[in-house]
């Protein structure tokens, strides 16, 4: 048999997919490597960024290349964007639940406490029993889902899995997102760009265990449903609609119930797709706001009661909306750099939607709906200033449609359809600059995410040791006690917030932290005595307090320190508690009576600065109640 008569093997059926999955498959190796050699025991100003190996960038410029490479091609199958859009997910999303050992972010573990309490009084109680928290009590749909996610699975306390929730979270925006992108356009190139834009744009930490997102998904998922199947009603669609909005009224439920925003934003969206040609049912619009009102006049009311004059005194102050606050000022090289990449970054992303929306003639009449709902947040900043926090609202919800428009400038041919005017088949594949820029411009932009979204990890990350400080302070406190910080950043900081009273005063007024800082022992005391027996009143200072007031202009260091050694000085304290992390004080009691048992240093060391501890014992132990 001639050897020339055998058939030859088809090596181009292999090297075209091997050439996809091969930056992909190296992005995920070296990121791999990556979460193994970061050390996160020392963190700098530049939070993650700095303690990050050079490996990383190189994963991160391997992924976005291939990914552009991939979404080049409009014939592409999806499959590949999609597996490089989930690998960017879990690289921006997923690195920080790996390299720290605990989670993130005060808020949430203020959130786990939340849903602790939840669980500890086995139902809602009022203003009256709670105090300011009770708002959460009044908008308790996310936190009423974990507490029962918790007893579901078993699992100690929500702070075992919070710190993979901004992966999931941001799972979770991928389906409504691509039905969103979908209804405006068939080309692939444009709607998996949008997709990945969207992901490296939302830097703002609304991500993190939080009601926000948690409604923004729904939110999302609303807005998609309304634009895929919320056409102008006409004959024999009128049923459709019916069924529709009785499916969407439980997602709309869950978000009125869970978050204070989102409600009002979906309003607002709603209502500006109802001033186009195209969307003109009413129905969905009246019954968001028959549930809006029906709660927001029941449960909610005691908060609206007192927060409602506020808000009409706020409302149109637009400058004052804008303002961050107190304590909201970068200060020092790395944090400055983080803030101004930040806003690069969003600065770029919006100033690439203008590009698109203003090159893209044919894109801009399709997509006039995804243009008004990018721009209608933009009227909240009239509305009130969220708590300074409205801003970075307010760009979150413009991020869907800026994205869009923002993916079409940086793609030089952009068909919304295949019989658009001047289109004749599907969008062709171009080279040269013309494809090489716009990728380099992805690879900047995706770049920027990191410092944006992790370079102010030092005060966002809390250490083993920290929260077993904090947790040694709450297992010993008594109903009634006390505890005076510096700041609210740390963990657990509102553990047992049903029983055990917080203060810190940073939030107090400037001349009273003046007061303070002439004589820390004393004026701290004096916040201190009006405690009630069984009650005992603790001062704690940790490293969460000191990065975060160094980092946002507040006290420095070197102050907290100094407070820390008049109180360490004064006979009217006793240290009960020290470790690598921080250190807690307890006032003496009036009484005479001695309360230095569980001094013991959460890392082993002694919390007495070498006296014998030999007698004490560990503390109460651990209670009834979950904590991390």
């Amino acid at each position: 048999m001639d050897l020339a008569d055998l058939p030859t093997a088809d090596h181009t059926r292999w090297s075209l997919p091997l050439r996809l999955a091969a930056p992909l498959a190296v992005a995920m190796a070296l990121w791999v490597y990556t979460v193994s050699a970061t050390d996160t025991s020392h963190l700098g100003d530049f939070g993650l960024v700095g303690a990050l190996p050079a490996v990383f960038w190189v994963a991160l410029a391997s992924l976005t290349a291939g990914f552009w490479v991939c979404v080049r091609d409009p014939l592409r199958a999806n499959g590949w964007a999609l597996a490089y859009t989930v690998g960017l997910i879990v690289i921006e999303r997923a690195t920080q639940a790996l390299v720290y050992p605990t989670p993130l972010y005060s808020w949430a573990w203020k959130h786990d406490a939340v849903i602790e309490h939840l669980l500890t009084a086995g139902g809602l109680e009022r203003g009256d029993q709670l105090g300011d928290m009770a708002v959460y009590d009044q908008w308790p749909g996310f936190f009423a889902a974990q507490a029962a996610l918790v007893k579901l699975t078993g699992v100690e306390n929500a702070a075992m899995y919070m710190a993979w929730w901004p992966l999931v979270s941001s799972l979770m925006l991928l389906a409504p997102l691509l039905l969103i992108y979908r209804t405006f356009t068939q080309d692939r190139r444009l709607i998996w760009t949008a997709v990945w834009l969207f992901q490296v744009a939302n830097w703002v930490g609304q991500d993190y265990f939080s009601p926000q997102s948690l409604a923004l998904a729904l939110c999302l998922g609303v807005i998609a449903v309304v634009l895929r199947r919320g056409e102008r009603p006409g004959r024999g669609r009128r049923g459709r609609q019916a069924v529709w909005t009785a499916l969407l009224v439980p997602l709309i439920t869950a978000i009125v119930i869970s978050h204070q925003l989102t409600p009002v934003m979906l309003v607002a969206g709603l209502g500006v797709l109802l001033v186009t040609r195209r969307y003109r049912d009413w129905t969905l619009l009246i019954t968001l706001l028959l549930v809006f009102l029906a709660w927001n006049l029941t449960a909610s009311l005691p908060f609206l009661r007192e927060a409602v004059p506020e808000m009409v005194d706020s409302f149109g102050d637009v400058g004052h909306n804008l303002e961050t606050g107190y304590g909201s000022t970068p200060t020092g090289t790395g944090p400055v750099i983080v803030s101004w990449v930040s806003r690069l970054l969003s600065a770029s992303v919006l100033l690439l939607a203008l590009t698109g929306v203003l090159r893209r003639r044919v894109l801009r009449h399709r997509a006039r709906p995804l243009l008004l709902l990018g721009a209608v947040p933009l009227l909240m900043l009239v509305a009130n200033d969220y708590g300074s926090e409205m801003i970075f609202r307010v760009l979150l919800f413009m991020l869907p449609g800026a994205c869009f428009f923002a993916a079409a400038a940086l793609l030089p041919d952009v068909r919304p359809l295949a019989s658009e005017p001047g289109g004749h088949g599907a969008p062709r594949s171009v080279s040269g600059l013309r494809a090489v820029l716009p990728g380099v411009a992805l690879l900047a932009l995706t770049a920027a995410f990191v410092p944006s979204y992790s370079g102010k990890d030092r005060l966002s990350y809390f250490p083993p040791q920290e929260v077993a400080l904090v947790r040694q302070v709450f297992d010993r406190a008594p109903e009634g006690s006390l505890v005076v910080a510096a700041h609210r950043n740390y963990p657990l900081a509102y553990a047992s917030y049903w029983n055990v009273r917080h203060y810190w005063f940073l939030d107090d007024a400037k001349s009273h932290v003046e007061d303070i800082l002439k004589d820390p022992a004393t004026t701290l005391a004096r916040d201190m005595a009006s405690v009630e027996p069984p009650g005992r009143a603790y001062f704690l200072l940790t490293q969460g307090q000191i990065a975060n007031s160094e980092m946002n202009g507040m006290l420095t260091g070197e102050q907290l320190r100094s407070i820390e050694s008049s109180v360490a000085a004064s006979p009217l304290f006793q240290q009960v508690g020290r470790n690598s992390a921080g250190v807690v004080y307890e006032l003496r009691p009036t009484d005479g009576t001695d309360s230095t048992e569980g001094t013991e240093g959460t890392d082993g060391t002694d919390g007495t600065d070498g006296t014998d501890s030999s007698d004490k014992t560990a503390g109460p132990g651990s209670s009834a109640r979950r904590t991390p």
